[in-house]
C-alpha cells in the first residue's frame, strides 16, 4: 500500500472522527473487560461523544498540527501533534489508523512523520501516551518500533 502524508483538510474531519472511532473499538472493549462494567460505565459513560469531541477539537481548534495519512485517494489515518510553548518539547496527541488499514505501516508511517516534523521544528523531546492494556498492545508495538521508550504508569480506578 502506497502511503501520502499531507496537511489535514477541513474536508477530511468525517473521515478521521469516523476511522478514529472504530480503529478505538478494541481500546474501549479492552478497558471495559479490564474496569469492568460498573467502572467502566461511571469513566466513560459515551466514550464514542467523548472521542469525537477529541478528535473534532485536534482538528479544528488550531491548537494541533494535524496531518491525515492516505491511500490512494482514501484517508486511512491521522496523527495530532502539540508543541510545547516553548519550543523544546512536543506531544503526538492523537493518532489513529483505520482498522481496515492496520499492520501495513500507517501507523508507522505517520510516527516517523510526526517525529521527524518535531526535529525539524527544534524540538528535543517527544512524547506519546498510550495505555498499557491489551487493547494498546498495537500502538505501543508501533512507538517502540520507532525508538520510544516506554516509562510504564499504573491508573488505578474503584467505583464508589
Amino acid at each position: 500500500m502506497q502511503i501520502q502524508v499531507r496537511p489535514f483538510d477541513a474536508r477530511d474531519l468525517d473521515s478521521v472522527v469516523d476511522l478514529s472511532l472504530r480503529a478505538w473499538i478494541p481500546v474501549y472493549e479492552s478497558f471495559a473487560r479490564v474496569l469492568g462494567p460498573e467502572v467502566f460505565q461511571r469513566q466513560y459513560p459515551d466514550w464514542r461523544r467523548s472521542q469525537r469531541n477529541e478528535v473534532e477539537a485536534a482538528c479544528t481548534a488550531g491548537k494541533a498540527h494535524v496531518w491525515v495519512a492516505e491511500a490512494g485517494a482514501e484517508v486511512v489515518g491521522f496523527v495530532a501533534v502539540v508543541l510545547e510553548p516553548e519550543g523544546d518539547a512536543g506531544a503526538v496527541e492523537l493518532l489513529a489508523v483505520d482498522p481496515d488499514c492496520q499492520g501495513r505501516e500507517v501507523g508507522t508511517t505517520l510516527t516517523e512523520f510526526a517525529t521527524s516534523w518535531m526535529k525539524e521544528a527544534g524540538v528535543k523531546l517527544v512524547s506519546i501516551w498510550t495505555g498499557g492494556d491489551p487493547g494498546h498492545a498495537p500502538a505501543r508495538r508501533t512507538y517502540e518500533k520507532a525508538g520510544y521508550t516506554a516509562l510504564p504508569l499504573v491508573r488505578y480506578y474503584k467505583a464508589l
